[in-house]
C-alpha cells in the first residue's frame, strides 16, 4: 500500500513553506526556502516528523521545489543539508544549481 501524500505551496514573495501531508496523519512535514538574490532561493531547512517518516515525504517536498524552480526559472542554493543531498544523488538537476 503506497501513503498518499498531498504537497502544497505557501510563497511569501521572498521566503516560503512547502508542506506535505500524509493521509490519515496529523503530522506534517515542510521543506522552507528564502530569496538568495534575484531568481535565487536558498533551500534552507527541511523537516519530516518521526510520525511519518520512512515514507518518501522528503524527496517529495524537494521534487516539488524542484517543479516550481524548473517552471518559475530559478536557481537553488542547496543550504539544507538533505536537499544538498537529492542534489547529490540527482545530477539530472545540476542546472538548477546556484
Amino acid at each position: 500500500m503506497t501513503d498518499t501524500i498531498t504537497i502544497s505551496h505557501e510563497d511569501q514573495g521572498s521566503h516560503g513553506v512547502y508542506h506535505a501531508r500524509v493521509e490519515g496523519e496529523s503530522a506534517e512535514g515542510v521543506l522552507t526556502w528564502r530569496e538568495a538574490a534575484p531568481g535565487v532561493v536558498a533551500a534552507d531547512h527541511t523537516l519530516v516528523p518521526g510520525a511519518i517518516g520512512g515514507r518518501g515525504v522528503a524527496a517529495r517536498l524537494v521534487d516539488a521545489l524542484i517543479d516550481d524552480a524548473r517552471a518559475r526559472d530559478w536557481k537553488i542554493v542547496p543550504a539544507c543539508s538533505y536537499v544538498a543531498a537529492q542534489f547529490r544523488r540527482h545530477p539530472e538537476w545540476a542546472d538548477l544549481l546556484a
